[in-house]
């Protein structure tokens, strides 16, 4: 597929050369606001891709705000955080301030137990200047142990109940990195939402994701995906420096495959995707959006060609 071509289909070149490269700031779009689709059964639309709160991560404040307004003003409604994302919630608080009516706020924890999520949840709605998060999510589950113990007593899952019932949070979900232990999750509670990684070479390469894609489908969940621009993991030589520092794993390239791959996860049964928290990703992700197209077969096989023996950066029994 010639370069141009491929332009046409998605972001058009204005807005993916040089500014993109240079992570200069775009200039005001033209094009209609990023579209948006219903989030499972909880009756809320979420622009179909997310802020992420890694973007703003050891940003200056006034870059943070920046981001943030422009985001807003391109059509994002849906703002993902979490407190293991360095100070994301220190700059994300006072830049969603203005729109926090108009969004939807995400956040996470990575406590398991009553006491420890209750804790964490107490410290993000501070830091996050709010009185309440729209979805709250276990973070990264991969463990099955630790499921076991957010479900049991005095898990993570009565501070969950309990806050919903306050109005701290509207919906409860999860995030997971194993297809194994997202299955169970599924299995075990009526969550509302899950967010999974939904990427060309997981699926193609280690059928890593399609399971989960089925199920969450079959109970009207609203699906959120992860690392639609991710390819593989970093060569050894490359783990402790490379161009990309906010992406622990190799992204697509930039911009065609990184384009490309996104519009494949959002051609699926999807509500919405987190983009990398690299600037240049997020930025070509806003303009993929705003323009968005399912993939064509031709496309989808010229894609999945280029992921044939790429190593994944997941895999099955990752539990």
């Amino acid at each position: 597929m010639r370069r141009r071509d491929f332009l046409k289909t998605t972001t058009g070149a204005a807005l993916i050369g040089s500014a993109l490269l240079s992570n200069a700031p775009l200039p005001p779009s033209k094009q209609e606001p990023i579209a948006k689709r219903r989030l499972g059964k909880t009756g809320i639309d979420l622009s179909i891709i997310a802020l992420g709160g890694v973007v703003l991560m050891k940003n200056e404040q006034a870059v943070a705000n920046s981001l943030v307004a422009e985001a807003f003003d391109r059509g994002i409604n849906y703002f993902d955080v979490a407190p293991s994302y360095g100070d994301a919630q220190d700059r994300l608080g006072p830049a969603l301030e203005p729109y926090r009516k108009r969004s939807f706020l995400a956040c996470k924890t990575l406590e398991r137990t009553r006491d420890g999520s209750r804790k964490e949840l107490e410290a993000s709605l501070k830091d996050l200047r709010t009185d309440h998060v729209d979805l709250y999510q276990f973070h990264a589950l991969t463990k099955m142990s630790d499921l076991e113990t957010l479900l049991g007593p005095n898990g993570a899952l009565e501070t969950f109940e309990a806050a919903r019932k306050e109005g701290k949070l509207r919906f409860i979900g999860f995030s997971a990195h194993s297809v194994e232990t997202a299955l169970a999750a599924l299995d075990r509670y009526n969550f509302d939402t899950v967010l999974f990684p939904i990427n060309f070479v997981l699926f193609s390469q280690a059928n890593f994701g399609p399971q989960v894609l089925e199920k969450a489908q079959q109970k009207n969940m609203g699906i959120l995906a992860l690392k639609s621009m991710a390819k593989t993991v970093w060569a050894k030589d490359e783990q402790k420096s490379h161009p990309h520092p906010k992406c622990w794993y190799h992204p697509a390239g930039f911009p065609e495959e990184a384009a490309l791959g996104l519009r494949w996860t959002l051609s699926h049964p999807i509500t919405a995707a987190v983009p990398p928290g690299d600037e240049a990703y997020f930025r070509l992700a806003m303009d993929v959006a705003q323009q968005f197209k399912p993939v064509t077969s031709a496309e989808e096989k010229d894609l999945l060609t280029r992921a044939t023996s790429v190593e994944p950066i997941f895999h099955l029994g990752n539990s």
